[in-house]
């Protein structure tokens, strides 16, 4: 049975929870430290020390932000992540971007490390197949720089598409993973919305 926490301590367990949840990663001794206005990050620590002492919290030693939570260990982590309406697998055309409630995911089991910058679309064409991207399914998305070769759902001369982000050289450009469709070359602009980072195919 765990000791029962300070106010102070379960402000700092709620703040971890948040943090966790919100950006997928714990916040370091010196974030704690800011966020609560301790004068040093001794302070910060000590609180982390008296929470693994009760035994809400365990820590790996040498690393700034190694915190888990033992009643997590085996408990999924649903967390509800938008869906900002469908995205043409097919030819560009203009996004249905209202969002349309939330799904919600496991994203211990998915790989989700940053849920708070993920979103859901659901698929509409056939132009991803190769790719096992059927229309019908939903992706998600996570907001930040793509790589190439990452699927990503982009804003292509003011239509949005799902396509594979390719480089020639140094200038980006989308392709499909069905042969049938051509490779799509920016024109104007080309912005990328979201990075595929899992895909959840419901079953018929």
């Amino acid at each position: 049975m765990q000791d029962q926490l300070t106010n102070r301590q379960q402000e700092i367990v709620d703040y971890l929870r948040l943090a966790q949840h919100t950006t997928g990663v714990m916040p370091s001794t010196r974030e704690i430290q800011h966020y609560f206005g301790f004068a040093s990050q001794t302070a910060a620590m000590s609180h982390l020390r008296a929470l693994e002492r009760k035994g809400v919290i365990q820590r790996l030693p040498g690393k700034a932000r190694a915190v888990i939570f033992p009643d997590e260990l085996d408990r999924p982590q649903i967390v509800d992540i938008p869906i900002y309406g469908r995205i043409a697998a097919g030819r560009s055309q203009d996004v249905e971007a209202l969002r349309e409630g939330c799904i919600s995911i496991d994203v211990t089991t998915l790989g989700i490390r940053r849920p708070g910058r993920a979103f859901a679309l659901r698929v509409r064409g056939d132009s991803m197949i190769g790719a096992h991207i059927c229309s019908g399914d939903t992706v998600i998305l996570e907001k930040r720089e793509p790589c190439k070769g990452d699927i990503v759902a982009a804003l292509i001369d003011g239509e949005t598409t799902l396509k594979r982000y390719l480089l020639n050289r140094g200038k980006p450009y989308l392709r499909a993973e069905n042969p049938a469709y051509p490779d799509l070359i920016p024109a104007r602009e080309l912005i990328i919305q979201g990075v595929l980072i899992a895909l959840i195919r419901h079953a018929a």
